[in-house]
């Protein structure tokens, strides 16, 4: 797919990956619609990237509601999606069991799972739908691309990662029947594992931190970069033949333990 005036939504895209995301869609020519709770960082996001480039609504992506309602919002503006990358998402740490014995608190896995990996299918199946009515594009004859955010935890979930990882290898295990159920519309459905990014989060970690998180890293030896995951957003998109599949981009770590 071109991505040159196209039409993408983002959630997730007023901070870290997603605002990475939307910074480098926007420079490859396409519109952007930011979904977040955020209103102050959305804000900013539109404010930097441009009125003319970007929209944002405030929207919880486990709301079947509040995600349909956006959708009508971002099609009356718009009048068409092509790409919609899912980025909101939680990352909650708790074991199993706490020192004394106590378990976790239900609340906090279904919490995980509800935004991690129930929003990212509500979100997709609205974007599926609108993708649907576009005209097929290009010499693949698509009409739009899905990509998911999963991470490396859903392969090498580490102590305290139940919840996050169950719902990140819940995303990966979505990519290859989503992308199935897909084909004949001419939709494809990607999902992108980070390693350990530079997220200003990560950044304002004290140095030691940063270190030990670094340490597993086997090249380059260092976070991967917000605008890396934006590119291979951009990639995907423009490729045609990359298709129920879930990449890791992770300097090739392997999660340990703790």
């Amino acid at each position: 797919m071109k991505l040159q005036n196209k039409i993408a939504l983002v959630t997730g895209g007023a901070s870290g990956l997603g605002r990475a995301t939307c910074e480098q869609l926007v420079e490859q020519g396409m519109k952007v619609a930011i979904w977040d709770l955020n209103e102050d960082a959305a804000q900013q996001a539109v404010a930097e990237l441009g009125t003319d480039n970007a929209i944002y609504s405030l929207v919880d992506v486990t709301s079947e509601e509040a995600v349909e309602t956006a959708m009508e919002q971002l099609l009356a503006h718009y009048g068409a999606l092509h790409l919609c990358v899912n980025c909101a998402g939680i990352a909650p740490a708790a074991k199993v069991l706490d020192r004394d014995g106590n378990a976790m608190a239900l609340s906090k896995f279904a919490s995980a799972i509800n935004i991690n990996l129930v929003g990212t299918f509500n979100v997709a199946r609205v974007a599926a739908q609108a993708m649907a009515k576009n005209e097929p594009m290009g010499e693949a004859l698509e009409r739009g691309v899905i990509v998911n955010t999963a991470s490396v935890a859903g392969f090498e979930g580490q102590m305290g990662q139940a919840a996050y990882a169950a719902s990140k290898g819940g995303i990966i295990a979505l990519s290859l029947p989503m992308a199935r159920d897909l084909a004949k519309t001419g939709i494809r459905v990607n999902a992108i594992a980070p390693g350990i990014m530079g997220t200003p989060m990560l950044l304002a970690m004290p140095e030691n931190v940063q270190e030990s998180l670094v340490a597993n890293i086997q090249f380059p030896k260092r976070m991967g970069q917000p605008k890396e995951f934006g590119d291979l957003v951009a990639h995907i998109a423009s490729n045609a033949y990359i298709n129920g599949e879930t990449i890791r981009l992770d300097g090739a770590i392997r999660m340990q333990p703790r």
